[in-house]
């Protein structure tokens, strides 16, 4: 079946928020895009107002709408509510995660460790997003596994890695990451996997914000 119209318009402005085709700050003007869709102007509406739930665009009278723009508040908030959020989907992932899931997550941290000699700070990320994905993605929560995505979703729209600021940090993630894995394995309590992988981003939070000479999250 063929999307709807609305879906079709959220599809295309997802991708090219997340892709960076629409850059931070970007104007969405509602008839430009319906034209280019060859539809009227209210699905594009529908289309950005489930966007704007997932916090990547935002509406203001007389302006209209805009991709959201990226600053140290929004990585913050991001990062605490990720912090809380993915550390609770990974636990509730981790009985779900079979032998061979673990072996994968264990082959991508592994070239996350080689780039460690050569360090490529935007390959480092994108490897870390498939990291965490094999860990959570099996959460039987499907509310808290949406939040998980639309985290992910604001992440995406800044572009430069925080590993490109904070360098120094990726060898500590990678040890990290084998620590949450070796729990999982062993079928740990949930309550002690979901505090490794909160601590996890918390520490990667964290030393953003000294980087930036801000005050540390209490998380």
């Amino acid at each position: 079946m063929a999307p709807s119209k609305s879906e079709s318009a959220y599809r295309l402005l997802h991708e090219r928020i997340t892709e960076g085709a629409f850059t931070p700050g970007y104007r969405l003007v509602l008839g430009t895009i319906a034209a280019e869709l060859g539809c009227s102007v209210v699905p594009v509406r529908e289309a950005i107002r489930r966007l704007e739930a997932e916090g990547l665009v935002t509406f203001e009278r007389n302006v209209g709408a805009t991709v959201v723009t990226t600053d140290a508040a929004l990585y913050l908030h991001t990062m605490q509510t990720l912090a809380i959020i993915e550390g609770a989907a990974t636990a509730l992932s981790a009985p779900f995660v079979d032998a061979g899931q673990l072996a994968a997550a264990r082959a991508i941290n592994q070239i996350m460790s080689e780039l460690l000699l050569d360090f490529d700070a935007t390959r480092f990320t994108e490897l870390n997003n498939e990291f965490h994905q094999v860990l959570y993605q099996h959460c039987p929560n499907p509310h808290i596994l949406d939040l998980v995505h639309r985290g992910w979703n604001r992440m995406s729209l800044m572009r430069s890695s925080s590993f490109t600021h904070i360098p120094g940090r990726a060898r500590e993630s990678v040890k990290e990451h084998e620590q949450i894995l070796d729990l999982i394995e062993a079928k740990a309590p949930a309550a002690e996997i979901e505090q490794a992988a909160r601590a996890h981003r918390t520490r990667t939070l964290n030393a953003y914000l000294a980087a930036a000479s801000l005050p540390a999250s209490p998380l």
